[in-house]
C-alpha cells in the first residue's frame, strides 16, 4: 500500500499524485472479468434474438388443412382451384415448440441480464454520461423488450391459431416478458460517481484507500475489528476498487461504530457524512459528500485542501 504524502506537521497531505486526487477506476483484473460477462451475455441475447426470429418466421407460419376432402371450386378473386371445406389449423407439435421456444428465449434473456448487470457492478458507467448511463443499465429490460414483445403480438394476430391456442401462448408469452423485463432492469445501479464517493470518504476517515471485508456480505468495512467480519471467514484487505472486484457493492454506513470500535478518531459530523453518503449511494446526483469535521485538527489522518474555484 503506498503511503500517504505528509506535510510540514506530519500529517498527509493531497497532492496529484495522492491517491485522493484520483477518480475511482476498477482493477485491471475486475475490468477482463466484466468484458467477459459482456460477451458472454450478448451471445445469449443474440441466440435468443435468433430464435425469435425463427419463430416469427418459421414456426408461426405453419398450418395444416383439415376437411381436405371436399370438392375442388375455384375462386373468383384469384383464378385459383381451391379445395373446399378445408380449413388451416395451426399444427400441435409447431405449439408446442412455441411454447418451448418462449421459456428458452426467457432464460436465455434473464441469463444475459444477470450476467450483464455484474458486469456493470465491476465496470459502471458514470451518472453524468445521461444517455450511456440508461442504455448500459438497463440493457437487459431492452433485450428482453425486444425478445417478446413482436413475437406476442404475432402469437395474437395469428389467423390459424384458435382461441385457446393464443390465450394459453399469448399469456404464456406475456408473463415470460414480464419476469424477463422486471429482472433485467437494475434498480439501483452501480456507478463510477458512487465508488468515488465511497472512495473518497474511506480515504478521508483512514488516510488512505485500504478497507476490510470477507466472502460472504455485500459491503466493506474501514477496520477488522468488528462484529461483522467476525465470521471465521478469511478476512481480505485491499482498495476500494479490489473490494468492487470481489463482489462487494459499497462500503457500510456503520463506519462511525466501526472507527469508534477500533480505536480510530471518528469525525464529529460522522451523522451527516452518512447521510449524504447514503444518499449518493441510493443514486441521488445532487448531493455534496461533506468533509470530515475533526474535533482536534490533530486528529486529521489526512488534510487536504479544497480546490480552487472553476
Amino acid at each position: 500500500m503506498v503511503e500517504p504524502k505528509k506535510n510540514a506537521s506530519g500529517k498527509a497531505a493531497a497532492s496529484a499524485e495522492s491517491p485522493a486526487a484520483a477518480s475511482w477506476t476498477p482493477t485491471a483484473t475486475a475490468k477482463a472479468k466484466a468484458t467477459q460477462f459482456r460477451w458472454i451475455a450478448a451471445i445469449l441475447w443474440a441466440i435468443a434474438i435468433a430464435l425469435e426470429a425463427v419463430s416469427i418466421f418459421w414456426l408461426l407460419r405453419q398450418r395444416e388443412f383439415v376437411g381436405e376432402d371436399g370438392t375442388l371450386v375455384r375462386n373468383q378473386d384469384t383464378g385459383l382451384l381451391e379445395q373446399q371445406n378445408a380449413t388451416a389449423v395451426f399444427p400441435q407439435w409447431a405449439f408446442v415448440t412455441l411454447i418451448i421456444a418462449l421459456v428458452v428465449i426467457a432464460a436465455l434473456a434473464i441469463t444475459g441480464s444477470v450476467l450483464w448487470k455484474k458486469a456493470n457492478r465491476l465496470d459502471p458507467a458514470r451518472q453524468s454520461e445521461t444517455v450511456k448511463f440508461f442504455v448500459q443499465n438497463q440493457l437487459g429490460a431492452i433485450i428482453a423488450i425486444i425478445a417478446f414483445l413482436p413475437l406476442i403480438i404475432l402469437i395474437f394476430t395469428n389467423k390459424d391459431m384458435d382461441g385457446k391456442q393464443k390465450g394459453i401462448a399469448g399469456a404464456i408469452g406475456i408473463v415470460l416478458a414480464l419476469a424477463a423485463t422486471a429482472l433485467g432492469i437494475d434498480y439501483n445501479p452501480a456507478s463510477v460517481e458512487k465508488y468515488d464517493a465511497d472512495q473518497s470518504t474511506v480515504i478521508h476517515l483512514l488516510g488512505q484507500d485500504e478497507v476490510v471485508w470477507v466472502d460472504g456480505g455485500s459491503v466493506y468495512h474501514v477496520c477488522e475489528n468488528v462484529s461483522d467480519i467476525q465470521t471465521g471467514s478469511d478476512k481480505r484487505t485491499g482498495t476500494t476498487a479490489e473490494a468492487v472486484e470481489a463482489g462487494k457493492q459499497r462500503l457500510t454506513l456503520k463506519f462511525a461504530s466501526e472507527l469508534q470500535k477500533c480505536g480510530l478518531n471518528v469525525p464529529e459530523n460522522a451523522s451527516d457524512i452518512e447521510a449524504a453518503l447514503k444518499e449518493i449511494q441510493g443514486g441521488a446526483t445532487d448531493v455534496t459528500l461533506p468533509a470530515p469535521e475533526w474535533a482536534n485538527p490533530s486528529d486529521a489522518p489526512i488534510v487536504i485542501e479544497n480546490a480552487p474555484a472553476a
